[in-house]
């Protein structure tokens, strides 16, 4: 198993350590519920060491990038960041990933579980143009602080004025004097910002970063809260939501998908996708009763012997207090079929809801006086 850079604070801090993506990775350092909590309500902090973290330079770098993501790489400004995935040629889904763009390099972030699959991916595709990539997992550490007081607790530590690192921008600063490239990004549904930094000055960064925002309620968080926050708000899981069987069209990812952009891998299969209609579609359902829904479990339409679907994640939500999955359905259904979950020889009433569960409340814009 692979460690993290944070690894032994992780275990001096407590926490239960699990493996994940091939990592040992802290799962929780008390309850996976107040961790949850601290998040939808103060604020978290995450070490996201496990991911992977690519830099792609050279001069056709951005055409290079554009051939192989869903959305645009071309023509984003400075500090422009992206969702996309990364289909292979039948657009089935090789990864989902954010890529930010900056004067001279692309820096491209992907799950843990598919770093060497997508490094060998570029490789093979890259061809005779002039982009070199660059593997720097191991060389920047990557930390997230995520709720609504992360803007409180962040701006006294640097020297960029976050109110202009809006929504999936970043900017290069410092944070506690060290070089930091600061993104507004996230995957909890809430604010926050993902930090990028030298790998060696981690556990100075996460240990000062705690004590800096323990008066806000800022709290180390493990991958269980990672998890429920992520599922509430509606955000897709590699190996759950995603998968080298679906395509990003039938996961509901429409809006990372610019598919009059110029042509991208896979591009021809997802327009035939768009004409013909998904195959599947990924719904969400609120689960009457307090039965858990796992990955793997089968949903029926009422009456019917034969699944019509899967669960792809489940959880009892911390937040709005009841048991959600995602779960993908075959096929088109009219409104008010009545689906069920199956658990065992049980069947168990779905009530259809839209996805995201959650949405985080944001400030209205004041109106701005008018003169009469």
């Amino acid at each position: 198993m692979k460690q993290t850079t944070l690894h032994n604070l992780h275990v001096s801090l407590g926490a239960t350590m699990v493996p994940f993506a091939g990592y040992q990775m802290p799962v929780r350092y008390g309850s996976i519920k107040d961790e949850h909590h601290a998040v939808r309500t103060s604020a978290g902090l995450f070490d996201l060491g496990h991911m992977g973290r690519i830099l792609i330079t050279g001069n056709d770098r951005v055409p290079f990038l554009d051939k192989l993501v869903t959305n645009k790489v071309e023509g984003l400004e400075t500090g422009a960041a992206r969702y996309a995935l990364m289909p292979n040629q039948e657009g089935n889904v090789l990864d989902d990933v954010i890529y930010y763009v900056f004067p001279e390099l692309l820096l491209l972030v992907v799950n843990a579980s598919n770093t060497d699959k997508i490094l060998q991916w570029l490789q093979k595709n890259k061809g005779d143009l002039d982009a070199k990539i660059e593997d720097v997992t191991a060389d920047w550490a990557m930390i997230a602080l995520q709720g609504p007081n992360a803007i409180k607790i962040t701006s006294p530590l640097t020297d960029l004025d976050l109110k202009t690192v809006k929504g999936y921008k970043a900017a290069g600063g410092t944070v506690l004097g060290i070089p930091c490239l600061v993104a507004r990004t996230g995957y909890t549904g809430e604010d926050g910002f993902e930090f990028y930094f030298d790998a060696n000055r981690a556990e100075f960064m996460f240990t000062s970063l705690l004590k800096a925002g323990k008066d806000l309620g800022l709290r180390a968080c493990g991958l269980g809260a990672r998890d429920t926050l992520r599922l509430e708000a509606g955000m897709p899981l590699y190996g759950h939501e995603l998968d080298e069987n679906t395509n990003p069209l039938e996961a509901g990812l429409q809006f990372a998908v610019q598919l009059d952009k110029n042509p991208f891998m896979g591009s021809e299969k997802l327009l035939k996708v768009q004409e013909d209609g998904p195959a599947k579609s990924l719904k969400g359902f609120f689960v009457e009763g307090r039965r858990i829904p796992r990955q793997g479990h089968e949903i029926f339409i009422a009456g019917q012997d034969t699944p019509c679907g899967v669960v792809s994640s489940g959880t009892h939500s911390p937040t709005l207090e009841r048991a959600l999955c995602m779960a993908y359905i075959n096929g088109q259904h009219p409104e008010g079929t009545n689906f069920e979950l199956g658990l065992g020889k049980k069947r168990v009433p779905l009530i259809p809801t839209k996805i995201p569960f959650y949405k985080r409340k944001r400030k209205k814009k004041k109106k701005k006086a008018v003169e009469t």
